[in-house]
Parts: C-alpha cells; sequence; structure tokens
C-alpha cells in the first residue's frame, strides 16, 4: 500500500506540473534544456530515469531549475514567450535567483540558489554556482566573463571586468577581483590562489 501511495503521489505531481513542458515542446532551446537536466540528473543520481520525467520532477522540487529554465525560454523564440508569462504565474521562479546574462552555456547546476544574483557577460559549460554568490558589475560596463567548469562556493563575490578561465573554482565566501587563470582554485579576500595545475601553491593574482 505504501508503494502504491508513493507512487501515485508521484504520478500526480507530473501531472500538476505536466503544463510546463508546453514550453519545452514550442521552445528553440531543447538541446540546452535537455543539457540542463542531464546535468542536475548526473548530480543528483537520478541518470536512469528519462529526460523527461527528470525535468518534471527539477521543475517541481527546485524553484532554482525553474529559473534556469524560464531563462532559456527567453532566449529562445518569440512564440514560447506568450505561454511562459501566463505559466509563471502558476509555476513561480526563485524568488530571490536572478539570472542577468546575455549567454549561459549548457549545463549550469544552481544549488541553493539563494540570494544569487549572475550578471555576467557569458557563462561557459557545466557551471556550478552555489547560494548567496553575487557575479556584477564594478561599474556600469565592467562585468565578469565566466569560463567552462567553473565552480562558485557559497557567499563568493565575482566583480568588475574579470574572466574565471576554464576549470576554476572559487573558495567560500572569496572576493575576486582580478582575472584567474585556467586550472586554478583561489580562496581569500581579495582571492589569491591556492591550487594551480593539481599543485599547491600561494600565488597572487595579477
Amino acid at each position: 500500500m505504501r508503494d502504491f501511495t508513493i507512487k501515485f503521489v508521484k504520478t500526480l505531481r507530473q501531472v500538476i506540473n505536466a503544463p510546463m513542458l508546453i514550453l519545452f515542446i514550442v521552445s528553440t532551446k531543447k538541446e540546452v534544456i535537455l543539457a540542463d537536466v542531464r546535468r542536475w540528473a548526473k548530480n543528483f543520481g537520478l541518470i536512469d530515469s528519462p529526460n523527461w520525467v527528470n525535468m518534471l520532477y527539477f521543475l517541481d522540487k527546485y524553484p532554482e531549475f525553474r529559473t534556469l529554465y524560464y531563462y532559456r525560454i527567453k532566449k529562445g523564440n518569440f512564440i514560447a514567450l506568450i505561454p511562459m508569462h501566463i505559466i509563471k504565474i502558476f509555476y513561480k521562479e526563485s524568488p530571490s535567483l536572478f539570472l542577468y546574462c546575455d549567454n549561459i552555456g549548457s549545463g549550469l547546476f544552481i544549488q541553493h540558489g539563494f540570494s544569487t544574483i549572475v550578471s555576467a557577460e557569458s557563462i561557459g559549460e557545466n557551471c556550478w554556482i552555489n547560494q548567496q554568490v553575487t557575479i556584477g558589475y564594478s561599474s556600469k560596463m565592467e562585468r565578469p566573463t565566466i569560463g567552462n567548469n567553473v565552480t562558485i562556493n557559497a557567499g563568493a563575490k565575482v566583480i568588475g571586468k574579470v574572466t574565471l578561465n576554464d576549470n576554476v573554482t572559487v573558495g567560500a565566501n572569496a572576493v575576486v577581483v582580478k582575472s584567474v587563470p585556467n586550472n586554478c582554485v583561489v580562496v581569500g579576500i581579495p582571492a589569491y590562489i591556492i591550487r594551480k595545475d593539481g599543485v599547491k601553491v600561494k600565488e597572487q593574482l595579477i
């Protein structure tokens, strides 16, 4: 009886959230949305479920994913925008996660997107952003560029016309105001390098 109840509730939730799939069906951003779904599924260990099942699960359970989903829809075709504005009335996005970016590569994972502002020139593929992160301007025109496979941990701040190159990890609460080379881990205020190409170091950013 318990297994039946769990399965029934799960199916019911899928039905309730099914209207959000309308946006996916009419969108021109299907491939990038599916890449997001696969990345989230990998992180949550749900790789054995079909993409559409995982998509509904993330849309139901994670407002952060919903915000990213709506971002993808807005970057697609005009036809999808019309139903999106109606659907957003009933299926709210995260109230404290803001994505202001011209281009975000596929596979972005946002863990606990509470009080998180992402305002970058561009973000590469397969990046990871935690809660209370600020990526933003130092002036009206200067904001960061984020490369591929970049992880920005809780409370970190990346400010101004800087570049986080590929495979960079920014430690919790670090403040990055200078560009970071490839394959580095940075921590501190202001941030400095503690690992480069897999080797422990202590280097200032220049």
